[in-house]
């Protein structure tokens, strides 16, 4: 039987182990990232004071205060483990980890398979789910508990999260309801009305593509809306003249994000200037405003001026070459628009929605929707914009930039279904029951785009927790020159976009690394602020911008890929294969007489002028007539 003095003796003990392991048992000082990647630099938050000295390995760390207020520290790890200690002032031992890293290289593997697995088997789903539970299964160890873990987080966490984001699920609703719209406005006759006017002016597959290239420059404010507003107007139209769904979706994509992209007033703005005023930030004697950085770089945002003009460069000549040739020789036969090899599961199409027998065919029941749809978004971005901005004298271009465009997608689609509804009731063209059945058809048409889409959010997710960007910025980056400098950080800003799938994602990571980096190598060569050193810097800014579009345009996970796809009722990886050989062509070439030519002191004007006659060059020994090799098609059809 335990005595009275025994357990005062066993108190006592306990108590002095205690005080004597304190330190060791108290909260966890050190947060280190869940995951280092070998040869990156991580981020150690450390909760500590100024007089506590961090050590790896025995090499201290210095602690640099946070924005937030706590205490941050920069280490690099290599093949070897390493032993992260936190002392306090009197060096007593407060905290120590054991850290080990894995090789850099496996980030990238999630991404690339999941491009693989979907550009090889044409599967989607399947090649998004396999690299999101991969990247799962190599951030928690690799072991057969961590591919457990991994399946259970695909979608518990990595879906959950990317639903969860406000932004996404702005854009999920904005999908939706336009969806809603245009099962509407198929039924009633708008869409048909509106085919019916413009086949009057339109009599030829050059003249249909033209305009459906014409409407991409003039729905300029937000790349969404662009793609969707244009691709569900002008996909009857083609399918009637045999333009492929693939032209369609490739004129369409091209029109899209690198005109929203450049263009003065868009949704895209107010984002990239927001980067830009946040990378300056941190650059001691650089007074210049954010937007007129934005401006400046403009002439040198090569790839999307010159992905536009390719555009009409192939409408114009009706050439095309690679896989777009055959899919318009196949539109032109009377073929299936999608290639017969597509497993049906993997195409994205549009809801078969036919006309009401017997109504009226008006234009103006699908135009005055989509009018709604753009003054209700622009207006919406001003509304937002100036409340951001406050009281006094703003330039447009200020309160566009400081819109909140998700929102104002939002109202603008909420807008066009109700008009689209009470005109639908108000002519009896339909009951009420049945216009929301039509308008909910129109919303099923975008269950399956959207589960990709979302499934691409959760893979990107799974790509920033394994470091993927950053593994590909410290792998480019160290060895930068001023003269390579833009094609460099085209080149690191393309790749990312096509791994991840996110221009905008890139332009997130990229534009606030690029800035400082790109003064700091001019500063080193004393180019800084100088007539010589300038225009490098506006191209780089130009380089991150124009890059992550160009990786956008190639890669089947981006968002962009799929609206386009989506739209125009194309298989999305018949898209990708289809538009991927324009897309390096263009690529190529906004590179070598772009970025590259710029940065040895080529003038940005010569360069395009440069790259615009070596892709008509390109086109008129590549290209052929689609007609050249169809007996079928007519004449009219063939024009």
């Amino acid at each position: 039987m335990e005595t009275p003095k025994r357990r005062l003796w066993l108190t006592g003990l306990l108590l002095l182990l205690l005080m004597a392991a304190g330190p060791l048992l108290a909260d966890e000082r050190l947060s280190p990232p869940g995951l280092i990647l070998q040869g990156v630099g991580f981020e150690i938050e450390v909760g500590a004071d100024a007089d506590h000295r961090l050590t790896l390995d025995g090499r201290s760390l210095p602690l640099v205060e946070g924005e937030a207020g706590q205490w941050l520290a920069e280490a690099t790890l290599g093949e070897e483990a390493g032993i992260l200690e936190l002392f306090d002032a009197q060096g007593q031992l407060l905290e120590r980890q054991t850290l080990s890293a894995i090789p850099a290289w496996l980030s990238l593997v999630p991404a690339l398979t999941a491009i693989g697995i979907a550009l090889i088997f044409r599967q989607v789903i399947v090649a998004l789910f396999l690299g999101i539970l991969l990247g799962g299964w190599i951030y928690h160890g690799m072991s057969a508990a961590a591919l457990f873990t991994a399946f259970n987080e695909t979608v518990s966490v990595h879906l959950l999260e990317a639903a969860s984001d406000s932004e996404h699920m702005a854009v999920v609703l904005f999908c939706l309801l336009i969806g809603g719209m245009v099962g509407i406005i198929s039924r009633n006759g708008g869409t048909q009305g509106i085919a019916m006017r413009i086949t009057r002016y339109i009599r030829n597959r050059r003249q249909a593509q033209t305009t459906t290239g014409l409407l991409g420059l003039a729905i300029f404010f937000d790349d969404y809306a662009n793609a969707l507003i244009v691709g569900n107007t002008m996909r009857n139209i083609c399918d009637k003249l045999r333009i492929s769904r693939a032209k369609l979706a490739y004129i369409v994509d091209c029109t899209a994000a690198p005109v929203s992209a450049v263009m003065l007033v868009t949704t895209w703005i107010g984002f990239q200037v927001g980067l830009i005023q946040q990378a300056m930030s941190e650059i001691d004697g650089w007074s210049e405003s954010a937007y007129s950085v934005f401006i400046k770089s403009l002439p040198y945002n090569f790839y999307p001026f010159l992905a536009v003009a390719f555009v009409f460069l192939l409408v114009w000549s009706r050439r095309d070459f690679g896989p777009m040739l055959g899919a318009e020789r196949r539109a032109l036969a009377g073929q299936a628009s999608r290639s017969p090899v597509t497993p049906r599961e993997a195409v994205v199409e549009e809801a078969e929605i036919e006309t009401k027998p017997g109504i009226a065919l008006r234009a103006l029941n699908a135009v005055i929707p989509m009018l709604v749809l753009v003054a209700f978004t622009i207006g919406g971005i001003i509304t937002t914009g100036a409340e951001a901005l406050g009281p006094g004298d703003h330039s447009i271009w200020d309160t566009f930039g400081e819109g909140d465009a998700f929102s104002a997608m939002m109202w603008g689609s909420l807008a066009a279904c109700i008009t689209a509804v009470v005109m639908t009731l108000g002519q009896r063209l339909m009951s009420m029951s049945e216009t929301t059945h039509y308008w909910f058809e129109g919303v099923k048409s975008m269950l399956l785009p959207l589960t990709i889409l979302m499934m691409a959010w959760a893979l990107a997710n799974v790509n920033d927790a394994l470091g993927t960007s950053d593994f590909l910025i410290a792998t480019l980056g160290e060895a930068l020159s001023p003269q390579w400098l833009p094609a460099a950080i085209f080149t690191l800003a393309a790749f990312t976009a096509f791994a991840t799938g996110s221009s905008w994602g890139v332009m997130g990571i990229m534009m606030p690394l690029t800035i400082p980096l790109a003064w700091a190598i001019l500063d080193l060569h004393g180019l800084a602020g100088t007539a010589e050193g300038m225009p490098l810097l506006y191209a780089s800014v130009a380089g991150v911008l124009a890059g992550a579009v160009w990786g956008d345009h190639c890669s089947p996970l981006a968002e962009s890929t799929l609206l386009a796809a989506m739209a125009s009722g194309c298989d999305l990886i018949e898209h990708v294969r289809t538009q991927l050989p324009y897309a390096l062509l263009v690529g190529v070439v906004a590179l070598l007489f772009g970025s590259v030519a710029v940065g040895h002191g080529l003038s940005w004007w010569l360069g395009l002028a440069i790259g615009l006659g070596v892709l008509a060059l390109a086109l008129r020994l590549l290209g052929k007539r689609a007609e050249d090799g169809v007996v079928e098609a007519s004449p009219a059809l063939a024009k």
